[in-house]
């Protein structure tokens, strides 16, 4: 057993291969996992004009997890101490619940509206410390709540400060949100346990494929006119979309968040990564000339101040470690 330098916890790993990550550059790290989240909203919701939710997600994670397995086997073979049964099953539980978000949201916007998604979708930032305090009994900052109810309401004004007529799809993405909550908290608790995260992230990522498989199979035998057949023209359409999601938003940033989470808490991952509406909205202004209301400026200024402000408490907080 060894102490975590950063979270100052107790972890099963071999000390000799690992060197603590600085805080700051774990949050600006995280920050750019939300900046290619912002462009990966827009490629979810063009792909299912070609293809179904499920088979989107099952070949978007598919390839995902092809594209990190060369990063677990370097891991892996840099490790003197063996993955044991418990640890993949806690990679497993964290699999299930990023799969169960993930089919949540892409179902739900189906019948939702882009601006109730990103809502409801929002809603995890304030999710994960009242899910760490109340069922984990996991302590929290005190700046953690005003910059987690500061960012709700920067993705609010974000998404125009109200919602249309509620849905089935509302509905889904609402609850899509709770589980993306525990997910960030699932990995907190898992890549702690073992300091494997490629390991846990080809995991995650294979999950979801084969759930996404299983989903469009059983779909395909009720015959969910939601999830047409599969069409190798309507794949090769799609192909720009799930390219995207696969190696950037998938790959590059689910395994970016993965590996940071070790030296950063939950609940300041979740405002750091809600980054992501705010560079939605900025991309659609400089790439696509949309334009925000005014709502929408001061949005993106509360979420900017709510990052800002938790990483430079973060960041205080590393100094003091250092300092004892």
């Amino acid at each position: 057993m060894c102490t975590c330098l950063t979270c100052g916890k107790q972890a099963r790993f071999d000390c000799s291969d690992t060197s603590p990550m600085p805080r700051p550059l774990a949050n600006a790290l995280m920050l750019l996992a939300g900046l290619v989240w912002g462009g990966g909203f827009v490629a979810q919701e063009t792909a299912m004009d070609d293809i179904g939710p499920f088979l989107f997600i099952a070949t978007r994670f598919a390839l995902a997890s092809l594209a990190v397995m060369p990063l677990v086997t370097y891991e892996l073979r840099r490790s003197e101490i063996a993955l044991t049964r418990r640890d993949w099953a806690s990679m497993l539980m964290v699999g299930a619940a990023f799969f169960t978000a993930m089919a949540l949201q892409q179902v739900g916007l189906l019948a939702t509206t882009v601006t109730n998604a990103g809502v409801f979708t929002g809603l995890y930032v304030v999710l994960v410390p009242v899910i760490a305090l109340v069922a984990l009994r996991m302590r929290q900052s005190w700046i953690v709540w005003p910059c987690a109810f500061v960012a709700f309401a920067g993705i609010w004004l974000l998404g125009g400060g109200g919602l249309d007529g509620f849905n089935w799809g509302d509905w889904l993405v609402l609850l899509g949100a709770i589980f993306a909550a525990l997910h960030v908290l699932a990995i907190d608790w898992s890549v702690r346990r073992h300091h494997r995260p490629m390991a846990l992230a080809v995991v995650q990522f294979a999950a979801c494929g084969l759930g996404g498989l299983a989903g469009f199979t059983i779909s395909r035998l009720l015959d969910w006119h939601y999830e047409p057949a599969y069409a190798a023209d309507t794949l090769v359409n799609a192909a720009p979309e799930i390219a995207y999601a696969a190696f950037f938003a998938g790959a590059l940033a689910f395994t970016i968040m993965t590996v940071c989470q070790q030296y950063t808490a939950p609940a300041t991952a979740a405002i750091l990564l809600s980054s992501e509406s705010l560079f939605a909205a900025l991309g659609g202004a400089l790439l696509l000339g949309e334009r925000l209301p005014l709502m929408g400026y001061v949005g993106c200024g509360l979420l900017f101040t709510s990052i800002v402000i938790v990483s430079a408490a973060s960041a205080r907080h590393e100094l003091r470690e250092k300092a004892n």
